[in-house]
């Protein structure tokens, strides 16, 4: 499994590809993106006449550290990897946001500026909204603005998490959580991914991701060829992640709602 795959340092270097999108003309339905499905109609509907629909591809950068926030993305097929830069080369992804979320919650605590790169992981369609109509938006339907500030809890829940996540488990269990989260957002079974890149995301050594992988196919749960992985046993794969993983969406069927 090869590719050239980004690295995280002072600054974030991945391919000459920063906010790649294109405009499409048939929208997706609001019910792809749990936020705004849960919204009431009436205010649902307000909210998409103010937004657009965009494409997101697997690669680009949608912003970096202290970027201005011009855009607030609601994912509706596409997934997004949150990095936390590091000071030698290299990254580690702390947070996903796909089907479930939001990119822009800084927004909401007015700041704004990007806290984290954000990375497409994930290649598909996303509603798109403009920082300034978006703030109108708050400022006008209360409950968009509750549903969105437990949003953020929840997401500050799960960064804390996953900090623990990464110091006290595992590098298997990881791996598996890692997998389980980006079945979650892809929809299907199989998905693209070396063992460059989910190291870079785990930030660890290719050699520890290639050997926890390694552990999964053998007992059966996962199966790759070529950078295609397919997730075989479901169930044994969530047997084998930590507990992180429940742990997650648990915290967001409470919050949230399932």
């Amino acid at each position: 499994m090869g590719g050239a795959q980004p690295c995280l340092g002072t600054r974030l270097c991945v391919p000459a590809r920063k906010r790649r999108f294109s405009v499409t003309k048939t929208p997706p339905p609001a019910s792809r993106n749990r936020l705004l499905a849960a919204l009431p109609a009436q205010d649902q509907h307000r909210f998409l006449t103010v937004c657009e629909e965009v494409k997101l591809e697997s690669g680009s950068l949608l912003s970096r550290t202290g970027d201005p926030v011009s855009f607030v993305y609601f994912p509706c097929e596409s997934f997004i990897s949150l990095m936390a830069p590091a000071t030698n080369p290299g990254s580690l992804e702390v947070g996903l946001v796909g089907t479930e979320g939001m990119l822009g919650t800084s927004l909401l605590l007015g700041v704004a500026e990007a806290p984290l790169p954000a990375l497409v992981q994930g290649e598909g369609g996303a509603w798109r909204i403009a920082a300034d109509d978006f703030l109108r938006q708050l400022r006008e339907q209360p409950a968009l603005r509750r549903r969105l500030e437990r949003y953020l809890y929840v997401t500050l829940l799960q960064l804390a998490q996953a900090a623990a996540c990464n110091r006290f488990h595992r590098l298997e269990e990881r791996v598996a959580r890692w997998m389980l989260m980006t079945l979650d957002r892809c929809h299907s079974a199989s998905f693209h991914m070396t063992h460059e890149f989910l190291a870079s995301m785990l930030g660890v050594r290719r050699a520890g991701v290639t050997g926890a992988a390694r552990a999964l196919k053998e007992q059966g749960l996962i199966d790759y060829r070529r950078g295609e992985l397919t997730v075989i046993d479901h169930t044994g794969l969530l047997d084998a992640a930590c507990s992180c993983y429940g742990h997650d969406g648990a915290v967001y069927a409470r919050i949230l709602g399932s």
